[in-house]
């Protein structure tokens, strides 16, 4: 009887140290704790609807601690609400103390907008106490004289926060004033004028607003380095004249190619000419047989045109038309 007295009554505390721990591992009594003792309000049920809403206490509770020590008007609602939206509860507490030492305006629901944009609120904040300085890379410009100038440019900026959900990053900045930098060298009229003034570019490009639409405010726009490069314009000319010289080869050979093909014409209708002129002579002989034959011409006639053709060419000679021969007639 005792005995099974004292088995139930262990059965009974083995149950109850179950129960027990199942309670402790569930709730998170040291947190509880630490909030009661912080004089944060949070109660134990709050706690298990966190656990059953599959949000992790601590990371409502450590940061709803820190605000409530830092002075800030933050319910758990709201910080719960944030986590279960994907956000970084922690960041944006620890961004809205930093506003509120450096007596920036910064509600918690801009905080939580910023973070859920993907943007490190907490880093925006700390850019608008201490400005950042982008630096951009080298960007050449060319003058009107034709002269590359190189520049590289160091632009501070501050966050904006009212901007920061929907504005530019800073490849927008850098991108802006790389632009800026091509336009004011451009229009100078000779590289030495930007040499001797480098502020100018700063001044001019600084004169656009080219802060609209980012997240950044642009507090000042320094030239760090100005080197001059090549002589572009030279270089165009240079290229220009050496395409002109190749056209002008190719039409004169055009023109020298015609010239030959007309020549070859030519060439080709005289000797057609000429063919035509000897099979014409090689018909005379034929013609003069064909008239001695039929009684047409007689000897004394022939003797008549040989002393005619014979006369000509002397008198051919004689004016320089060419040394003649008198053709004697064959005797028969």
């Amino acid at each position: 009887m005792i005995f099974d007295f004292a088995v139930s009554a262990g059965l009974v505390i083995f149950l109850i140290l179950i129960v027990l721990f199942v309670v402790l591992g569930f709730v998170p009594l040291g947190l509880w704790v630490s909030a009661l003792a912080a004089g944060v309000k949070v109660g134990i049920f709050d706690l298990i609807g966190m656990r059953l809403r599959r949000v992790s206490p601590a990371k409502i509770v450590n940061p709803l601690i820190k605000a409530e020590k830092a002075g800030l008007d933050v319910k758990v609602s709201q910080l719960e609400a944030h986590y279960l939206a994907g956000g970084n509860v922690d960041r944006v507490v620890n961004a809205l103390i930093a506003a509120e030492r450096a007596n920036i305006p910064l509600a918690f629901e801009r905080a939580c907008a910023i973070d859920l944009a993907g943007r490190d609120v907490l880093q925006a904040v700390q850019m608008s106490v201490n400005p950042k300085v982008i630096e951009t890379p080298v960007v050449a410009a060319m003058a009107k004289d034709g002269i590359e100038v190189r520049s590289k440019a160091r632009v501070t900026v501050r966050a904006n926060i009212d901007r920061l959900v929907g504005g530019a990053g800073e490849e927008t900045i850098v991108a802006r004033v790389g632009e800026g930098i091509v336009t004011t060298v451009g229009s100078a009229e000779t590289h030495k004028a930007v040499l001797e003034n480098p502020d100018l570019i700063s001044k001019t490009v600084l004169a656009k607003g080219l802060d609209t639409g980012t997240a950044f405010e642009i507090l000042s726009i320094d030239i760090a380095d100005v080197d001059v490069g090549r002589n572009i314009g030279a270089k165009l000319q240079a290229d220009q004249a050496e395409a002109d010289k190749q056209i002008a080869q190719a039409k004169a050979e055009e023109r020298r190619a015609m010239a030959v093909a007309q020549e070859q014409e030519r060439i080709a209708e005289i000797q057609a000419m000429r063919a035509k002129v000897v099979e014409a002579e090689a018909q005379v002989p034929l013609a003069m047989a064909e008239a001695f034959r039929n009684g047409n011409l007689g000897i004394m006639d022939y003797y008549k045109m040989m002393n005619v053709q014979a006369d000509t060419k002397m008198r051919e000679g004689i004016s320089g038309g060419g040394v003649g021969s008198t053709a004697k007639p064959a005797d028969k």
